[in-house]
């Protein structure tokens, strides 16, 4: 029996042939599976560490910093261990990362006053907090990719089942949900977000929480669309006829059947997703710092015109995110158009 049936190959099969929106795909995911892999990339821990002819990982494990000299538990700071003249003239050394660079740590020993301009050890300089650009930017990435999918998915779930409640049963239900989704949507975001921010603090499931609670209107429009058009079709009507639950004509008949809106319109609520963190990160109502964010360093290169690398690297990384998942969106939509013929 096979997996998928013969359109859903066919649908996939059209949009492999959209070389922009597949090679898309290909890249926008290939980034997100290495950024999930960030701390073994990029990070000031290395994989391993010989010290005085014992071997650490500190990569997997933790070591105060009593271990290596030092005189509190806390963890220890292989920067500075790394730099260290005791560490530097003895037979002592570590294997770091391919961009041994963490994106919480401050290199205040650098000269000048940060942030600093590109260099060889940081590629794109550093912000004003003297942090490594390049590490912040990747491990936004990560953030930013897993903040919108999350969101996605649960605004996709709200979504289906509000607006096929909706259009399924119609009537006076479908008029008094439509009424009260009104009132919500007129609902100030901003403010909200701002008032459960100061209560509850502004976390990373705090802010999925909050937007999850708007993010599911447009969707569930076109919900409601579909399963009001599908309903009246003649297998829907044999399926009451039989006896069948409302459960199961809803979601075993008709939503398979009413899922082009749900797949055409994911990719661009991930562009959506991205789009609101980094604004509300660049309001200054997003994650806490010093969380790595596109938002945050946005503001940063607006309140430091003097360091255009910080906007800039930023902005670019934003601006391709964006593009390669609206290219994809546009592949989705026109394979699972009836009337397009991709050659």
């Amino acid at each position: 029996m096979a997996i998928f049936s013969q359109l859903s190959r066919d649908r996939f099969n059209r949009f492999r042939k959209i070389k922009r929106a597949w090679y898309s795909f290909i890249l926008l995911s290939g980034l997100f599976i290495l950024s999930l892999f960030s701390e073994i990339l990029c990070n000031d821990r290395p994989y391993i560490l010989s010290y005085e002819g014992r071997l650490y990982f500190p990569i997997f494990h933790f070591y105060p910093e009593k271990e290596f000299g030092g005189k509190y538990l806390t963890e220890a700071d292989y920067v500075t261990l790394r730099n260290s003249d005791a560490f530097i003239n003895s037979q002592n050394w570590m294997l770091l990362p391919p961009i041994p660079h963490s994106p919480l740590h401050s290199y205040m020993d650098l000269q000048g006053t940060p942030p600093h301009p590109p260099s060889a050890k940081h590629w794109l300089g550093t912000d004003s907090s003297a942090r490594d650009v390049f590490a912040r930017l990747l491990y936004g990435f990560r953030i930013c990719m897993l903040f919108s999918l999350i969101l996605a998915a649960i605004s996709t779930l709200f979504g289906i089942l509000i607006g096929g409640v909706q259009g399924y049963f119609g009537g006076l239900i479908d008029m008094v949900m439509q009424r009260l989704i009104e009132v919500w949507s007129s609902l100030p975001f901003l403010y909200v977000v701002i008032l459960v921010g100061t209560i509850y603090s502004r976390s990373f499931i705090i802010l999925i929480l909050i937007l999850s609670l708007f993010q599911w209107i447009g969707l569930s429009y076109y919900m409601r669309g579909e399963f009001l058009k599908i309903r009246c079709l003649n297998y829907v009507k044999v399926a009451k006829t039989m006896g069948m639950s409302n459960f199961h004509i809803l979601f075993r008949q008709i939503l398979p059947n009413g899922l082009t809106p749900v797949i055409t319109l994911l990719p661009f609520q991930i562009v959506g997703g991205i789009g609101a963190l980094t604004a509300l990160d660049f309001l200054g109502f997003g994650l806490q710092p010093p969380t790595p964010s596109w938002g945050e360093l946005l503001s940063q290169g607006l309140n430091n015109l003097f360091a255009p690398w910080l906007a800039i690297s930023t902005v670019v990384c934003l601006f391709t995110t964006l593009l390669l998942a609206t290219f994809i969106g546009e592949g989705v939509r026109e394979a699972f158009d009836p009337r397009s013929s991709t050659n």
